[in-house]
């Protein structure tokens, strides 16, 4: 998906200028001609660009080509209205990271609750006072990067993670994770949902069995290792995930060296250069048991140091 961001120098809703000079994306969505035309003066003076939707399908179509940062939502529209919309967004797994502010008339609690179930991050009251409104955009714009670079920093780490609930809905998961699973789990409305069998193996360790790995196969064969690493919420659980992408290189080490399947994953996960520390988290080992294997290993393959030992493996792999 094509996020469409101009390109002209602009500066963001608290008034820095940002990399690379890409404007901040606002989408806003209401009925009402006169609120349309307040927010967008408003917002545009900030250097954000405006998009304009009228009404939830017409927010859904140009969101569908072009992501937002934020989505300022109007509650009551005619056809679909902004809760409905709202939900739809979020079950899109390319928009659900985007924060969506309501602005409604609306004050009971229980609008307030279901715009929140709905997927809403804050709710304003119209009239609308602009200054409010651009100090809470300012917030959920920094939460909103915050959480994304941090899923971005562990994906660029090396760890793939996600995190399910009960009911095996991929709530969200860090990018190399989500291009992993699309193609090995299927989805309800855009949402991916990890199947029951594999969901009952994932969380048996929650209920006090021990967790066994669910194991599944993406569309180009690479086997996918989920192993649930604990609960984060009240109905979040956190789960990493592990791809085999050697095609057989764990047997073929096993096969040329006297090594068990334990050293053999150890060694090819060095000779892919993650260090001790990593190669521990990916296998779920400690860093002490990981110097241990590779103790062995060295002695086994007769070489003294991890260069060596990484020449050998990718002089091997190459000429098999």
């Amino acid at each position: 998906m094509g996020d469409g961001r101009d390109a002209e120098p602009g500066r963001h809703p608290d008034g820095a200028v940002p990399p690379g000079g890409v404007r901040d994306i606002i989408l806003v969505v209401d009925d009402s001609p006169d609120t349309l035309r307040m927010l967008t003066d408003a917002i545009e003076q900030t250097g954000a660009t405006v998009l304009v939707a009228l009404d939830g399908e017409q927010a859904l179509a140009i969101a569908g080509h072009v992501t937002p940062d934020v989505v300022l939502m109007d509650a009551v529209m005619p056809g679909m209205g902004g809760f409905e919309t709202t939900r739809r967004l979020k079950a899109d797994a390319a928009l659900r990271h985007v924060p969506v502010i309501f602005m409604t008339g609306l004050t009971e609690t229980e609008h307030i609750v279901e715009g929140l179930e709905a997927g809403g991050v804050d709710y304003v009251t119209k009239p609308i006072v602009p200054d409010e409104l651009l100090a809470r955009m300012r917030v959920h714009l920094t939460n909103a990067r915050t959480a994304q670079s941090a899923r971005t920093a562990l994906d660029t780490a090396g760890r793939f993670l996600l995190a399910v609930d009960r009911a095996g809905t991929v709530l969200w998961s860090t990018p190399q994770a989500t291009r992993l699973l699309q193609s090995a789990l299927p989805s309800v409305d855009g949402v991916l949902m990890v199947p029951a069998d594999l969901r009952k193996r994932l969380l048996d360790g929650v209920t006090g069995s021990p967790p066994a790995a669910a194991r599944l196969l993406a569309a180009d064969g690479t086997e996918l290792q989920l192993s649930l690493l604990g609960k984060v919420g009240d109905d979040e659980y956190l789960v990493r995930l592990v791809a085999d992408e050697t095609g057989g290189d764990e047997a073929f080490l096993r096969g040329l060296f006297p090594l068990t399947a334990r050293e053999a994953d150890v060694l090819l996960w060095l000779a892919r250069g993650k260090s001790n520390r990593d190669i521990a988290a990916i296998l779920d080992l400690s860093p002490r048991t990981v110097n241990k294997h590779l103790e062995v290993v060295f002695a086994k393959l007769g070489v003294e140091n991890r260069a060596s030992a990484t020449f050998l493996v990718m002089n091997a792999l190459r000429d098999r």
